[in-house]
């Protein structure tokens, strides 16, 4: 039975390795406890922000038994998407826009997904076991998960941390009623290094290995729906999908090879150094056709919209003036609003005018407030 059960063990991997993955571990069917007590400490101090999904179904996330109460072994996958270039090379352009690698190919959740359920095919075939695959859209925690069946630690960024592919990895999980050998845990191997707490702009990490998502710009950018907070505007620099700061500094990612990034995740063209000037005009159609199979299609043109103003107010480029006035009008609340902060950054000189102009027809509430903050408030302030 062990040696049918290796050799399963090996084909599995195998397989996952035809599928593009990198990194393959088992887990057992149920986390330790102190993962669930991190887990509600965190939430319990806010720190998800306005993500209340994680609230919602906390309990399965904890642990992989209450979600299935069938799973007896978790299968936790890595696909790479090391980039080739530096990830940090585009802060000292701040009239291009920065785009998280992960977001700079295809949306990985088609992707991961799409070769999961080939490989749990393949397993529920072999092993006569029920299978449940996962991306990122159940509560499993996969991180902890991961951790736990050796593909690495999580870092003090948070995120899994690889001896062989640094901190570019995105996971993926198949739940199986099979028992298998749970591979050894990843043991911690950060040390005394801050490389990534100290990297990043606006502070969001209370401690090591925590984050808190309402400073962090990756949730800033992606997840949160309203304005962003004024004091937090000017450290976001000309980041406006997404932050790959924390990772990028990471030591170990010496040892990870963009040869081994799966063909999915190359960039594309477009979407590596946008100019903000480019960006700044589209509309909704044309968002929807420039981010055509991206993840960042899902935050809709208003949102993103946002976030370039924020980079443009962000950039001292006078010449994007013209362009983010066209937007004071614009029909999106939050776009006009990220268009008055952008306006007075980079031509207080006008704001008065442009007060007058605009100011007296607006009816939201929010917005009105944005013009009464004015040119003369502060800029930077935490």
């Amino acid at each position: 039975m062990k040696r049918h059960k290796t050799n399963l063990v090996n084909g599995l991997k195998a397989r996952a390795a035809s599928e593009g993955f990198v990194a393959v571990g088992i887990a057992p069917g149920h986390l330790a406890p102190a993962a669930g007590v991190r887990l509600r400490q965190w939430l319990d101090n806010g720190c998800h922000g306005e993500m209340l999904w994680m609230e919602s179904r906390v309990d399965q996330r904890a642990n992989p038994e209450i979600l299935w109460p069938e799973v007896q072994s978790v299968i936790m996958l890595g696909m790479s998407y090391t980039p080739a270039a530096d990830p940090m090379a585009l802060a000292e352009h701040p009239e291009r826009a920065r785009i998280s690698v992960y977001a700079q190919g295809r949306d990985y959740h088609d992707v991961v997904k799409g070769a999961l359920k080939r490989v749990a095919g393949w397993m529920a075939h072999e092993a006569d076991a029920g299978v449940k695959v996962f991306v990122d859209t159940a509560p499993v925690m996969e991180k902890a998960l991961a951790e736990a069946a050796g593909l690495g630690w999580q870092g003090k960024h948070s995120n899994i941390v690889s001896r062989e592919h640094g901190s570019w990895l995105f996971l993926g999980a198949i739940y199986t009623t099979a028992l298998l050998e749970p591979d050894p845990a990843g043991a911690d191997r950060c040390g005394s290094c801050r490389a990534c707490q100290d990297i990043c702009p606006t502070d969001a990490f209370p401690a090591p290995y925590r984050v808190d998502a309402r400073r962090c710009i990756s949730y800033l950018t992606i997840e949160h729906k309203g304005p962003i907070e004024r004091n937090l505007r000017p450290l976001i620099g000309n980041h406006i999908y997404g932050c790959d700061d924390c990772l990028a500094v990471c030591p170990w990612n010496k040892f990870a090879s963009a040869a081994a990034a799966h063909k999915a995740f190359l960039p594309r063209a477009e979407l590596v150094a946008p100019r903000l000037s480019d960006l700044l005009t589209l509309d909704d159609t044309a968002f929807r056709v420039l981010f055509s199979g991206s993840p960042i299609k899902r935050i809709g043109r208003n949102r993103f919209v946002r976030n370039v103003l924020i980079a443009a107010g962000n950039s001292g480029d006078v010449s994007l003036v013209p362009q983010v006035i066209q937007l004071l009008s614009d029909p999106d609340d939050g776009v006009r609003s990220s268009a008055i902060w952008a306006v007075a950054r980079l031509a207080p000189a006008q704001f008065d005018a442009l007060k007058i102009r605009f100011a007296d027809d607006e009816l939201s509430p929010g917005v009105r407030a944005e013009w009464d903050f004015g040119a003369g408030g502060p800029t930077h302030t935490v």
